[in-house]
């Protein structure tokens, strides 16, 4: 981003100022673009954060499973079974719209070409 004419800094925030915005956002005190603007950096990071510390807690749970204790690699692969999942279902819905989107080529009517 440019400000000034000038290359902006990155921001590196604390953990304490992470977990801050955390609380923040979940609790509703503030919404994550003003949390953006609070902290000096961009959304996705705000959502990134969140994003983090939801899967840190999912983690987390999934240890304290009552007589498992869960190794660091069952913890990863679960991790890693979820992001599959996520990735699955958007691949699924990118599929979706370019059948759409190739179906409406096909029909012989296109934005680019002229009506009769």
């Amino acid at each position: 981003m440019m400000e000034n004419g000038m290359p902006r800094k990155r921001r590196q925030l604390t953990p304490q100022e992470k977990w801050e915005i955390f609380l923040e956002v979940t609790s509703l005190e503030i919404s994550q673009a003003d949390a953006a603007r609070k902290y000096g950096v961009d959304v996705s990071v705000i959502v990134r954060l969140r994003a983090l510390a939801r899967d840190a807690a999912i983690a987390a749970f999934t240890s304290a499973k009552p007589g498992r204790p869960a190794s660091a690699e069952s913890l990863e692969l679960e991790l890693l079974r979820e992001e599959n999942d996520r990735l699955s279902e958007a691949l699924k819905e990118m599929a979706v719209e370019l059948t759409l989107h190739r179906g409406r080529q096909r029909s012989g009517f296109s934005a680019r070409s002229p009506r009769a």
